[in-house]
């Protein structure tokens, strides 16, 4: 399988593991001017624009198939069974202020003929998208969702109309097809997220699912790959609290069967990243300031493991879910964290610094992490790994070069057979990437002295999160959620008081040359009387502390004076109380 590489240097492919050397069947396009790229979803065909024309080849072959003249395209994508190839360009109006010409193009991959164009202004979801057998197809128009059957886009078939529909994602797998759309909320009134089966719009009563929600400029919508549920972070611009300056997150979890909550997360701050596993029943989120949590959630929203925190802002699961990548991307050192999922068990720690990308290979034992413009102008390359933390292939392009893309060649499901987790890292050729530690300042006059360790914040270590025995199958709503804590602050405080009370009764009843103040309580078995002896010894102690006070040489209040004199009479009251047990 191949590697398609993009950059200054021109478009070419390079041969997958073992042998990483550039593909001789692929012709290299050694025009500076590639702006797109893109595989159809099985790997088997590949397409590219150049400035010039968009071409479609087969991967395997290397055969040219299509040719259009298309010099501005600068998005392309095929449709799941490579029936269609769409490609975008920017819109234009014309001088004197009229429409511009279509610039959204659907083409016949078979016969190369354009079977529809449309005007998309933005560049932003350009691309119609398609349930995965193309029996329908869906693009937002004027906040309102069109869809296509069988590829007849001369038709509308269907029309999803809310009062604004800002976004919508179509589930994957087989029919029955599912939508789930996004309507932001407007005049102090909520946004929302529902679920429906195509096509069945008929209003709110046939929707499969339904989450209104505040706090929402924008949400991202996961489908899982079973399509049962949906994951719905939606994030506010700004933080009103001032707390982040990446606005504020909350993460809402919503199924087909209508059940919905809010997934509680016991750090505050950004969430990062929310990925589902390939296995749909669990999904993992990373979370809160840095240093950053990372925890698995299974489909009640309950944790079931937990990463303690660490230096990291993305997860990624391998293509058969039996693996987990935690990293540090960006603004981090590029810090990763290899995890068997079954096990809950480390496998490596590689470090990638500087990257921009990564990727998981099809075959789910190979990664790609590689530095690209116009993110990282200096260093691009890309580098090849193995899980078990070893480096494979380093390819750094010469500095006065860019690299602008790396992606892998995609496989359906299936291609790949699930392999059995190594701990033991692969031999390789090339010396381990581990950076040096860099050395922490230290100014001249503590130069020479003994390092004392001094840690910002503690790292909390992974911890196993069993499910709590006997909570029910559903989600918890938020005030069976409230209901629970106050319930629990309840029990913990009737323990604290029982404690207590042990407590004050276990004390040695010895003590009694202790000074009158400090004389041992013995609880009677009423609590009114209980509580009369436990105020008087409180104000007997206040008066202790005012004499202190006065020994030492403290000018006191005219109402404190008093407090000392009710000393004897106070004392008086104690006695009695305590005799009458």
């Amino acid at each position: 399988f191949y590697l398609s590489v993009r950059g200054s240097e021109g478009l070419y492919m390079v041969n997958g593991p073992p042998s990483f050397t550039e593909s001789t069947a692929f012709q290299r396009d050694t025009g500076k001017n590639c702006k797109a790229v893109a595989f159809s979803k099985d790997g088997s065909l590949f397409a590219w624009c150049n400035g010039e024309k968009v071409n479609i080849v087969n991967v395997t072959s290397a055969e040219l198939l299509r040719s259009f003249d298309l010099p501005k395209a600068v998005c392309l994508e095929f449709s799941p069974k490579n029936n269609v190839l769409a490609t975008w360009q920017a819109y234009t109006t014309a001088k004197d202020g009229t429409a511009g010409v279509p610039n959204l193009q659907l083409h016949d991959v078979k016969t190369g003929k354009c079977l529809k164009s449309f005007i998309q202004k933005k560049m932003q979801n350009w691309c119609p998208c398609w349930a995965d057998d193309e029996s329908i197809c869906a693009r937002n128009v004027n906040n309102e969702v069109h869809f296509f059957e069988n590829n007849n886009f001369n038709t509308i078939a269907n029309k999803l109309h809310l009062q604004k529909v800002n976004d919508f994602v179509l589930s994957p797998g087989a029919q029955p097809t599912k939508v789930a759309v996004y309507v932001p909320g407007s005049k102090g009134a909520p946004s929302f997220v529902r679920l429906y089966q195509y096509p069945n719009f008929g209003g709110p009563q046939s929707a499969l699912a339904n989450k209104s929600f505040f706090k929402a400029d924008k949400v991202t919508m996961l489908w899982n790959k079973k399509a049962t549920a949906v994951l719905v972070i939606a994030s506010t611009e700004v933080d009103k609290t001032g707390a982040s300056y990446y606005g504020e997150q909350t993460l809402h979890y919503i199924a087909t069967n209508g059940e919905s909550a809010v997934v509680q997360l016991p750090k505050n701050g950004p969430i990062y990243d929310v990925v589902w596993s390939p296995n749909s029943v669990e999904f993992c989120a990373v979370y809160g300031f840095m240093p950053a949590k990372a925890t698995v959630f299974n489909l009640k929203c309950d944790p079931v493991f937990d990463f303690g925190t660490g230096p990291r802002n993305a997860a990624y699961y391998s293509p058969h879910g039996h693996i987990l990548v935690l990293a540090g991307f960006g603004n981090l050192r590029g810090q990763m964290e290899v995890w068997d999922v079954k096990n809950y068990k480390l496998i490596s720690k590689p470090v990638a610094s500087d990257s921009t990308y990564f990727a998981w290979c099809p075959d789910g034992e190979h990664i790609v992490t590689a530095t690209c413009a116009p993110r990282l102008r200096v260093s691009n390359g890309y580098k090849i790994w193995h899980y078990t933390g070893s480096l494979l292939h380093n390819y750094e392009v010469p500095s006065n070069e860019e690299m602008w893309q790396v992606s892998w060649q995609p496989f359906l499901d299936g291609v790949f057979p699930a392999k059995a987790v190594k701990y033991q890292a692969v031999p390789s050729e090339l010396p381990s990437a581990e950076p040096k530690p860099a050395q922490a300042y230290r100014p001249p006059a503590l130069r020479n002295k003994p390092v004392t360790s001094s840690k910002l914040h503690e790292d909390e270590p992974p911890q196993n999160m069993k499910p709590q025995s006997g909570s029910s199958d559903k989600p918890l709503s938020k005030t069976a959620l409230k209901n629970q804590r106050k319930h629990e602050a309840k029990k913990a405080a009737k323990q604290e008081a029982k404690a207590d009370a042990n407590q004050e009764s276990t004390q040695s009843s010895a003590s009694q040359s202790a000074p009158r103040s400090a004389v041992p309580a013995v609880t009677s078995g009423d609590p009114e009387v209980d509580k009369k002896i436990k105020n008087l010894k409180k104000k007997l102690k206040a008066i202790e502390q005012l004499k202190e006070q006065a020994a030492a040489g403290k000018q006191l209040e005219k109402n404190q004076l008093e407090k000392i004199q009710k000393e004897t009479a106070l004392l008086q009251e104690l006695e009695d109380l305590e005799l009458g047990l």
